[in-house]
């Protein structure tokens, strides 16, 4: 079974940083690529930012654009969000996901399969 382990979060001030982990266990990550969305109080799941199997094909929220790099380790399966300069309007809980394109991620109304998001991690911004 295949299960996408998040860490990182945590309580920040607005300006601060986070580096957010997601650990891909019992698969490895393949030509797939992987992506981050973030949930907020009433709102959708909305997505933050995607990268493809070889790490060429980067998209990114428009609202992260600039402040978030999102990275991935293929040796150790573990794919990460460096989040700079956050702001109130980041917080919220993180999730990474996997699908076979980067771009496919960013597609407006993308879920998962079964629409199971699995387990996030909190990121929580003072300002």
């Amino acid at each position: 079974q295949v299960q996408l382990v998040t860490s990182g979060g945590g309580s920040v001030q607005a300006g601060d940083s986070l580096r957010l982990s997601c650990e891909v266990v019992g698969r490895t990550f393949g030509r797939d690529a992987t992506g981050w969305f973030r949930l907020a109080p009433g709102k959708d799941h909305e997505f933050v930012a995607s990268i493809d199997y070889s790490g060429a094909d980067v998209y990114y929220a428009d609202a992260v654009q600039d402040r978030f790099t999102i990275s991935r380790n293929r040796a150790n399966n573990v794919m990460y969000l460096q989040m700079d300069d956050l702001k109130p309007e980041d917080a919220g809980v993180y999730y990474c996901q996997i699908d076979t394109m980067a771009w496919r991620l960013k597609t407006p109304g993308w879920v998962p399969s079964g629409e199971s998001w699995g387990q996030g991690t909190q990121v929580t911004v003072s300002s």
